[in-house]
This record gives structure tokens, sequence and C-alpha cells, in this order.
């Protein structure tokens, strides 16, 4: 729930650097210790967001510590933020996933062995470390930052933006989460606002996963307000909010205050309307009714597109003034199959279709090792700038577009699913057998996108 401090960062506007620092210079910090091999990083920004369970000090209240549990993670969030810092999307890993934990440390430093086990039980064996660990093997995404909130940090961060709207489909009476509520909108504090986010029995199935979407449609309201609702324009607010959510939270060691004024300033512009969150697909788990397990391959699937999200703006060339941007729907593409791979052009042209590109022609050329993009010797004024529209939606290295076609060996027409231009440069596309694949253009694959929740969510649903 610690997406506070995130809104935080998002907003961007925080004044002198020296008055950022004295606030946030004696936050709690945690070193990120992962003893294996790391995914590589892509330019995203990927912060994990943990609530934590814990019933120590000032949240004795919630319950007693549960015998030999330790501290779990409440929730599990990781929040990512393409590389264009122009989207974000909160992706939530229900608590009761049976996965494959791999080897951690203790927090006292002995090792605990691999094994099938309940996610959130990689927080109680091995701390934050373990949580990392385990959520990047299952996922091959790189953790930049953490940031973990109990219980009480999250009332104080709610208290200090003044409180949230919900909306309730009918009322509620839950003990447990210490929520009495009538049906129908109501701004909530406190109490009420975390018995809301922690309410399973009385609102949805009794699953994790049903309020699971209710707390993402909660924090797209705090991001809302965080960012809209006049915090940036109120001094005293903004003071008492930010302190607030620096003594509700602990970060990673990294996450310093230089840091946190880095990813402000690069994700100014972000606001609510470009958060978007979803689950990760899961299934029943077939040997506890009461457990769920990841769902193949729409899972896998959906890791990939989280992994391809990479930027969509060409690399200006130095020295040279920028142009309009051009719209993938202004490219013309031909794309010819160098491999020697049966159907690979058309493939390739279906993936490039679906994301808006008009597609020409596919076809043959002769076996080539190098993957490349070309452009008409005759199109060297705009050539350039449409190849690298084409460029910067191809997976790993980024090819340079190049000048001269070559002739393919054969070509065939494309019904293309978008307009096709009466103008401008055709670029040719030429897929060598060291292809790297078309990266996908949201975080979230097409199969999922009724699974979304964002700011225009319906709450009394």
């Amino acid at each position: 729930m610690s997406v506070g401090l995130t809104a935080v960062l998002v907003a961007g506007a925080l004044g002198g650097y020296a008055y950022y620092r004295s606030i946030f210079s004696g936050i709690d910090q945690e070193d990120i210790v992962v003893d294996a091999t790391r995914p590589p990083e892509t330019g995203a920004l990927n912060v994990l967001l943990v609530g934590s369970d814990s019933r120590e000090g000032d949240n004795k209240k919630y319950g007693p510590k549960s015998q030999g549990l330790g501290e779990r993670t409440d929730t599990i969030m990781l929040l990512h933020i393409s590389p264009n810092r122009d989207k974000a999307t909160m992706i939530s890993f229900p608590r009761d996933s049976m996965v494959q934990v791999p080897e951690c440390r203790a927090r006292n430093g002995t090792v605990i062995a691999p094994g099938v086990r309940q996610i959130n039980s990689a927080f109680n064996d091995g701390g934050i470390n373990c949580t990392i660990k385990t959520l990047e093997s299952l996922t091959n995404i790189k953790i930049n930052h953490f940031v973990k909130v109990d219980f009480t940090g999250f009332k104080g961060i709610v208290d200090a933006l003044g409180g949230i709207e919900i909306c309730l489909p009918k009322p509620v009476n839950d003990p447990k989460a210490k929520l009495v509520l009538g049906a129908g909108r109501h701004v909530v504090t406190g109490e009420q606002a975390l018995g809301y986010v922690r309410t399973r029995y009385t609102l949805g199935d009794g699953s994790d996963l049903s309020r699971i979407q209710r707390q993402q449609v909660f924090l797209t309201k705090v991001l809302e307000k965080a960012t809209d609702g006049g915090l940036l324009t109120n001094p005293v607010k903004l003071n008492g909010f930010l302190r607030s959510a620096a003594a509700a939270v602990t970060v990673d060691s990294g996450l310093t205050p230089e840091r946190m004024l880095e990813i402000a300033n690069s994700v100014k512009g972000l606001t609510a309307k470009e958060l978007k969150g979803i689950t990760v697909p899961v299934e029943a788990y077939p040997a506890d009714k009461n457990r769920v397990q990841f769902s193949e391959p729409a899972a896998r699937d959906f890791f990939a597109a989280v992994r391809d999200d990479v930027e969509v703006t060409a690399t200006p060339t130095p020295g040279k003034a920028a142009g309009p941007k051009i719209e993938h729907g202004q490219v013309r593409v031909q794309v010819l199959n160098g491999t020697g791979e049966q159907g690979k052009a058309l493939q390739v042209a279906d993936e490039l279709s679906a994301q808006g590109f008009a597609v020409v022609q596919v076809g043959n050329a002769p076996t080539t090792a190098a993957t490349a993009i070309r452009y008409a010797r005759k199109d060297a004024a705009d050539g350039p700038a449409y190849g690298d529209v084409v460029a910067a939606r191809l997976s790993k290295d980024k090819r340079t577009p190049v000048a001269g076609k070559i002739a393919p060996v054969r070509t065939d027409p494309y019904r293309s699913k978008v307009a096709v231009p009466k103008s401008g440069p055709v670029i040719q596309l030429v897929i060598g057998t060291d292809w790297p694949g078309v990266r996908v253009l949201s975080a979230i694959p097409d199969s999922l996108k009724d699974k979304v929740v964002d700011v225009n969510t319906n709450p009394c649903k």
C-alpha cells in the first residue's frame, strides 16, 4: 500500500532539493542483497510495493502476532513505469499464489531450501531480499527499488491526503476489518480506509482476488488526489503529506533523496490517468481450493509484455532539430523474410500491423544473418526518421536505418489492418537470422484488457 510515497515521486514538484532532503534523509532503509544473477535493465523503473502485516508496535491492535509466521506481505504489487516515463502499470500478485520460491537466506543468515510455497511466505522466510529474488525468478523483471508500509503507516498517508472517496455497492459490517459503513459513497480516513482495503468477507467472494481489484481502484484514487487534488499547490498540505509518507515507509538504501528527486523529475508528467492496474493471471491450485497458481501461458506472456515495454520515441540525431512525431499509421512497411523460415514475413507483418503500422507487402529476401531496416536513397530526407519508428519497436539492440533497398526474391500484397497512407517513404524491414522480435506497446496484453483497473473503474461494483 506504499503507493503514497510513489504518488509523491510521480508528482515531481517537491520544491527545492534542500527541503526535500531534510524530509527524506531520516527515512528507514534496508539494503537489497540478492545472491543470484539478476534480470537485465531495460530502461523501465520497477518499484516493489509491499504492505506488511506486522503486528508489532502500533500494529498490535490488529491481532496477535501469528505463531511462527513473523511478518508477511499482506499486499504485493510491482509498479512498472515505462522507459519513456509516460505509462505506469500496477501489477498485483495474489498473496495466496503457490509459486516456486528459490533458495534464500533467512534473516539470521541460514540457508532456506527452495520449494513450492505461498508467495507471501518469502517475506517471512527471508525478508524483502527473498521476496525480490522470488519475484525476479518468476517474472525475469529487474526490481530497481522497494517501498514497504505497515497498517499504521498506510493510515497516516491517507489521513495526510485528507481522506479518499470510496463507493460501496452494499452495506458492510466486517468486525475483522473494523469496517461498518452503509452502501454508497463515503470519504474514508484512518481505520475506515484500512478496513476498506483489507476486508475480504463482506465485499466480493471472500478471496484475495476480489479485494485486489478494490485495492487497485483505491490506489488510483490516492494517486489522483496526490497529483490532481491541489496537494502540490498547498505548502501546508504538501509538507504534512511528505512527512507522513517519510515516516510511514521503509525503502531500499539505493532510494536516496538524490535518487527520489531524479525519479520525480523523470516522471513529473505522469498522472493518475496513465496508471493501469492488473492482476497476474491465476487459476485454481489443484492441491488446495483456497490457493491459486499462475495461469500459463497467460502469466508468462504477461511478464514478457512487461519486459518488452520500451521506448517508442526515436532517439534524435545530434544537432538536428526534432520534427513532428511520426505515428505508426503513417509508416508504410515492406516485410521481407531473410531467415529461410517459412511464414516468418507474414508472422512479423501481423505483429507490426497489430501495433498500427501500415504493412503493404510481405515476401522473401536472400538469406541473411543481419536484420536491417532500409529506405530508398531518394527518400534520404525522410527515410531515417520513418525507419527509426520501426527500429523503436524491435527488441534488444536498436537498428539504425540504412539507405538503399535490396531486391526481393518475391513479394505478395498484404491486407493492412489500418488505412495505408498515400505518401511517405516505404520502409523495408529485412528479417535476418538474428531477428530480435517485435516489442509490444503496452505492458498489458490484449488478452487481459478486460481485467484492467484505472481511474475510470466504477468503485461501486
